[in-house]
């Protein structure tokens, strides 16, 4: 997640529509409808199953790569058309309400990518990760942010789009710069 690494944009895979419509009014085109449906009746499992241990075995029956010790709160919601590209390390959280993207449907196209919360990441509720981001080991993302970059590990952000969240820096005499002091 430096600057010699790829953005999710450089890793989404694009699909041309055909015809004059948009992609999403010719979705079945890109995923068979009984798949979907089936995807979606098991979401709606996970979203409102309280056992940890079954929300993580329906996420790998969709082929959710899920790590040991993932915790996938109550509403939280895995892309229905293609949660096979989303993989969950060990001990992640992912928060009440949040939704993880695999897909974009847009007028002349529609976009595909995958998804990776890295070892004890932590998804703030009700934020949004869209297709292809990278979001590090130990990293935060705040409640009701929108993940449009990749997150590096161990770095908090927040927003609308997710910035990463700045800590005031302290010299040798515990100052900082805000003026305080560091006791």
């Amino acid at each position: 997640m430096t600057d010699e690494t790829p953005s999710r944009h450089d890793r989404v895979r694009r699909h041309p529509t055909p015809g004059p419509g948009n992609s999403l009014a010719d979705w079945t085109r890109a995923r068979s409808p009984l798949r979907v449906a089936i995807s979606y009746v098991v979401v709606w499992l996970v979203r409102i199953s309280p056992s940890l241990r079954l929300k993580r075995w329906l996420l790998r029956r969709l082929g959710v790569t899920v790590g040991p010790g993932v915790s996938w709160g109550l509403e939280a919601t895995p892309d229905v058309f293609w949660p096979e590209l989303i993989t969950v390390e060990a001990e992640a959280i992912v928060g009440y309400d949040a939704t993880i993207l695999c897909h974009e449907f847009l007028q002349d196209e529609y976009r595909t990518g995958e998804v990776r919360i890295g070892e004890r990441a932590m998804i703030g509720a009700g934020a949004i990760v869209l297709p292809g981001v990278e979001i590090g080991a130990d990293a935060r993302v705040a409640a009701n942010s929108l993940v449009t970059r990749d997150v590096p590990p161990e770095t908090t952000v927040a927003g609308v789009p997710a910035e990463p969240m700045g800590s005031p820096t302290t010299d040798d005499t515990g100052a900082s710069d805000d003026g305080e002091t560091g006791d």
